[in-house]
């Protein structure tokens, strides 16, 4: 009786030492991790496209090359399109914002000086001029000056190349032998477990697939349309900000948040008028509409269960833990513990602890 009674405890003490050790190993592979776990990203991403062409009588091997060539294309197409865009966008910045501070020192500064009844001397703009036209040079050339520093270093540069090379090779692996892996990961369940653990897993999996081959897409699609809009404004940071607006669209609200924010500031400082800001205010409110009439219900569907504060803190916590790779994989994670913390839930509304 109470070898069974403790066959329950010792299983649980099992599973807490089994996450706890996976966890410790984690935290200290975690530099060399990132290509490996940007390899899974992307075959996780290709599986869907590679078991589709298979349902077309073409064999596993075949249909992975296609589908590598073609994420390959995406990839290097879309660096060298929007690399020196963003460079230039980011020397012209650098570049002007000396000229903007002149205007908002002769022009808004002292009528906001005036309103809040501080003196002038409060703020130095010629200390923050000089240290833009001192740094402009060094932020206008960020890939003249990554590449310098790589090549400064042996070591730096062979591990930037290893993970360069690493990420292509473990994504092609892993693409054509998902199957397999995923079988042999079923085969070592508990076979009394296997049924309950196969459902979680597939919520999961659902969970995973509405970010990332919907999120993904809609953050895509919002960077498009508020870089086409605040070009057709006339706004000369277009690009960089409606890139950055599009990339922060996975927190609900924070793109158009961030968005407006920096576009009406640049507007306004480009502009020196009110109008244009309301042609910016224009360009997110159609965006924000877009998102959530018709890229959200087509490409994404439900939410995926995560407050936006949870989210944000989700993000933070795994930099602060792992790093570029936990920014990386803080959403995924976040996203399966919701489904785990969903099916607790359930258990113990069921459990005799709940009922009693």
């Amino acid at each position: 009786m109470s070898t069974d009674s403790g066959q329950p405890a010792r299983r649980g003490w099992i599973y807490l030492a089994t996450t706890l050790v996976t966890g410790g190993l984690l935290y200290v592979l975690a530099p060399v991790l990132t290509p490996f776990a940007a390899g899974a990203l992307l075959a996780y991403l290709g599986d869907p496209l590679v078991d589709r062409l298979e349902a077309r009588k073409i064999s596993r091997t075949v249909g992975v090359i296609i589908v590598f060539v073609l994420l390959s294309l995406a990839v290097i197409a879309t660096a060298l399109f929007l690399l020196p865009l963003l460079e230039q966008q980011i020397r012209a910045l650098v570049h002007k914002v000396p000229g903007y501070l002149d205007w908002a020192q002769n022009n808004l500064w002292p009528q906001l000086a005036s309103t809040l009844g501080v003196s002038q001397d409060v703020f130095s703009f010629d200390a923050v001029k000089q240290a833009m036209k001192a740094n402009w040079q060094s932020a206008g050339g960020v890939f003249v000056g990554i590449v310098t520093n790589i090549s400064q270093s042996g070591l730096a540069a062979l591990a930037w190349i290893g993970n360069l090379v690493l990420v292509p090779v473990v994504t092609f692996y892993l693409l054509r032998d998902w199957d397999i892996l995923v079988g042999r990961l079923r085969a070592l369940l508990p076979r009394a477990n296997e049924a309950n653990v196969v459902r979680i897993v597939k919520e999961c999996d659902d969970v995973l697939a509405e970010f990332f081959r919907g999120q993904l897409l809609v953050m895509a699609v919002l960077a498009l349309v508020y870089s086409v809009g605040l070009s057709i404004v006339g706004l000369d940071l277009a690009l960089l900000i409606g890139m950055v607006a599009g990339l922060v669209s996975f927190v609900p609200y924070l793109g158009l948040l961030v968005g407006i924010v920096l576009a009406g500031i640049a507007a306004f400082f480009q502009f020196h008028e009110f109008l244009p800001i309301a042609y910016v205010a224009a360009v997110f409110g159609v965006g924000q509409a877009l998102e959530g009439m018709v890229l959200t219900p087509m490409l994404v569907g439900d939410r995926i269960g995560l407050h936006p504060v949870a989210v944000i803190f989700a993000v933070l916590a795994g930099a602060q833990l792992f790093g570029f790779l936990g920014v990386l994989l803080a959403l995924p994670v976040a996203a399966v513990v919701v489904v785990l913390l969903r099916n607790a839930h359930e258990r113990y509304v069921k459990s005799e602890i709940y009922q009693a």
